[in-house]
């Protein structure tokens, strides 16, 4: 079947695969629409894709109930996770040879366009959308995604909006938990004569599964997420305007417990962390405009700024009596650590810090899509400019008889107090070239120029300049990737790119990005009722480096920089396999995903040979399986599992558990029912046999992953 190339209408599309049953392979099958984001032609299409992708789709969302990003994301191959709070607020988030940590080694967008606070000065990505909006996730990976950027190693994701509907209708979707959360997401919109709009808004209001010793404070949370668009679609001309808003309070912390304290009682929260708390709120405003110049030639600009302010006032670990961390001091047996951490010891000068931070940023991107006969172009531009400004003040506090009182404020300097920014220009070309009915062939240039400052001050009132940096460099990217048909059913891949990170804005003169070489090879199997894939890949770095920063430090314990690790090689196996069986009034769709990576560094560039990678599970898989009844009573039922991985690098040649993360297998159970004309109602059971493992060891301590969680819930459209 010969492919034929389809009109690129947004900033972003993927052809992709979920894997799975025909019903959710892919996001839509529909024609391109300024609203959705997304471009899927066809199923067909979606197969030929010559790189590896992944959509999860609005049905699979829907089905799940879906609110962590995190739990999501385990179903896609080649995505690690590491979680941290078990409500996936600032998920870390990695694919393929790029570390999970605070999701700052892959692409982040929402509808297109770059979403982390600052993508290249500051891309730890703190703020994250509200996943219960969204109409379905984009992954990805291999040659083509040198189309997007900055991040180009391991792969994107691209959050899907809801689209605005064709006529006037909305929906409605409320459920309940056994602690007494409550989750709410509404939408309504539609389209009259040439103008769309729709107004939406996420209400999540948690009560939190961990008990603050002394203290009867929550340890949940609270966001309030707001989305509007309006539309308007001439003969030739199509806009767009799209405004977001959302705030967030958090009583989260980045302590975790000692290994001792966690197996007795996982979900303890140490009482010094009772007044640890993030506030933030995160503005977007983005303006796109699709312009049919010709049958064959279409432009689409978009031009967006992001505002992210927030401030995690947190207690920052250090011990007053020796200067190390308290939780590494009492895992060692410093039983006056200890004493602290239970409150049964007075100790002066704890500290707490304001990590108080405001990040920005904005530009204009323009792609132009070309149908050139058997050609299809898209060359385009982006210019870009981020920056962060950091004023964290730090309280300190005095424990008595377990409790805490406050005793002076110390102004910022040095670190605490810095300006950071980025200027960034990105062209790209691709080209999807139907050599024949059969052989599709992808071609990726991709140039990014990029020039960082930091400004760091002595004093309070930056009067006095501490320390000045300025970095700049300019990478030229390449990728080549085909897809064959061998016959109807099956079908081979192969692709082959260069990737590269972003230095971030604390970058010194000089400082070169990490930049790897990248292959994939697979082989897809489709006849219609069962699909499968098997994609091998292969990263080799010559200055693979860890992003340091206190959520996410490296593997020498620092908190801000990078530690480069010098040579490394990373390869696995992405499998995943979709049927759809029937017995009686019973379809019984299944998905599975299985992923094993390899991920050591190598004696190149003076680094120790054999060191485990980072936050980088050896092995990753997921299994769905769906009870569909023809009286619309249909239940499902998600295993994940996720193996133990290194906190640090290089934990096979360590002999001490604390550097290694738990394996951990969950099960997540939802049953729906359609009543006659009226809602949908389910319940959903979340970690069903209730396993919490230490799934993180960072920012410090071992943190679990959410207990057993009954949801009931009912969805409506009007």
């Amino acid at each position: 079947m010969r492919f034929k190339p389809t009109i690129l209408a947004s900033s972003f599309a993927i052809a992709a695969s979920a894997g799975g049953y025909p019903t959710a392979l892919l996001a839509e099958d529909v024609p391109a629409e300024l609203d959705t984001v997304t471009v899927i032609g066809d199923t067909a299409a979606a197969r030929q894709l010559p790189g590896s992708a992944a959509v999860v789709s609005n049905e699979q969302l829907t089905i799940e109930a879906a609110t962590d990003i995190n739990q999501v994301l385990k179903t896609v191959p080649g995505i690690y996770i590491q979680e941290e709070d078990g409500f996936g607020l600032r998920p870390n988030i990695g694919i393929r040879s790029a570390a999970p940590g605070r999701s700052e080694k892959i692409t982040l967008m929402e509808d297109g366009v770059l979403i982390a606070p600052a993508p290249y000065s500051n891309p730890a990505a703190y703020y994250f959308p509200t996943t219960s909006r969204m109409h379905s996730v984009e992954v990805l990976k291999g040659a083509p995604l040198l189309r997007y950027g900055p991040q180009t190693v391991g792969g994107v994701v691209n959050l899907v909006s809801t689209p605005i509907p064709e006529t006037n209708q909305g929906n409605a979707t409320f459920m309940m938990n056994d602690r007494g959360s409550a989750d709410l997401h509404l939408n309504y919109g539609g389209k009259t004569g040439p103008w769309g709009y729709s107004i939406e808004t996420a209400q999540r209001h948690y009560q939190g599964f961990k008990d603050i010793d002394r203290n009867d404070d929550n340890s949940g949370f609270q966001i309030e997420d707001y989305v509007a668009k309006l539309s308007w679609e001439g003969e030739r001309n199509k806009f767009l305007f799209k405004i977001q808003r959302s705030l967030e309070n958090s009583d989260e912390t980045y302590a975790g417990l000692t290994d001792a304290d966690f197996r007795r009682d996982e979900n303890r929260r140490y009482g010094l962390t009772h007044i640890d708390e993030m506030d933030n709120d995160h503005t977007g405003i983005n303006l796109s405009h699709i312009f049919e110049w010709s049958e064959n030639l279409t432009s689409t600009v978009t031009v967006y700024q992001n505002k992210f302010n927030r401030n995690w006032f947190k207690y920052d670990g250090d011990n007053p009596e020796t200067g190390n961390n308290i939780i590494d001091d009492a895992n060692g047996g410093n039983a006056n650590a200890q004493a602290i951490l239970d409150g049964n010891r007075d100790v002066a000068g704890l500290a707490y810090k304001n990590n108080n931070r405001s990040y920005e940023s904005r530009g204009v991107q323009a792609n132009f899509n070309w149908l050139l006969s058997d050609h299809d172009f898209n060359f385009g531009a982006r210019v870009h400019h981020d920056e962060m400004d950091r004023f964290q003040p730090e309280e300190f506090y005095d424990q008595v008889n377990g409790n805490l009182v406050y005793q002076s404020t110390d102004a910022p300097t040095g670190s605490d107090n810095r300006y950071e920014e980025a200027d960034a220009f990105s062209l790209w070309l691709t080209d999807d070239y139907q050599v024949t009915d059969r052989l599709l062939l992808n071609l990726s240039l991709r140039m990014e120029d990029v020039e960082t400052e930091r400004n760091q001050y002595a004093n309070a009132q930056r009067t006095v300049m501490d320390e000045e940096r300025e970095n700049d460099y300019r990478e030229y990217l390449a990728g080549i990737a085909a897809s064959y048909d061998l016959t109807d059913s099956w079908q081979v891949l192969a692709g082959f790119h260069e990737g590269m990170t972003p230095l971030g804005g604390g970058a010194n003169d000089g400082d070169e990005p990490e930049t790897s070489d990248n292959w994939e090879l697979g082989v897809r199997f489709d006849n219609g009722l069962f699909y499968s894939e098997a994609i091998a890949f292969y990263s080799d770095f010559k200055n693979f480096a860890e992003q340091c920063s206190v959520g996410n430090p490296c593997s020498n314990g620092q908190t801000s920089g990078a530690e480069v690790l010098g040579g490394a090689e990373v390869k696995g196996l992405e499998f995943m396999a979709g049927a759809l069986f029937s017995a009686g009034d019973f379809d019984i769709p299944v998905d599975l995903m299985y992923t094993y990576t390899d991920a050591e560094t190598t004696d190149e560039g003076g680094a120790q040979d054999g060191l485990t990678l980072q936050s980088i599970p050896e092995n990753v898989a997921s299994l769905r399986v769906g009870l569909e009844h023809t009286s619309g009573w249909n239940n499902y039922a998600v295993v994940k599992y996720i193996d133990k991985t290194c906190a640090v690098a290089g934990c096979n040649k360590s002999s001490s558990l604390l550097d290694e993360t738990d394996a951990l297998t969950t099960v997540d159970l939802m049953s729906r029912y359609r009543l006659d004309m009226g809602p949908v109602v389910f319940v959903k059971v979340e970690n069903l046999f209730d396993r919490q493992e230490i799934i993180s060891r960072s920012p410090f301590g071992a943190r679990p992953n959410i207990e057993r969680t009954v949801w009931a819930g009912a969805s409506i459209d009007f």
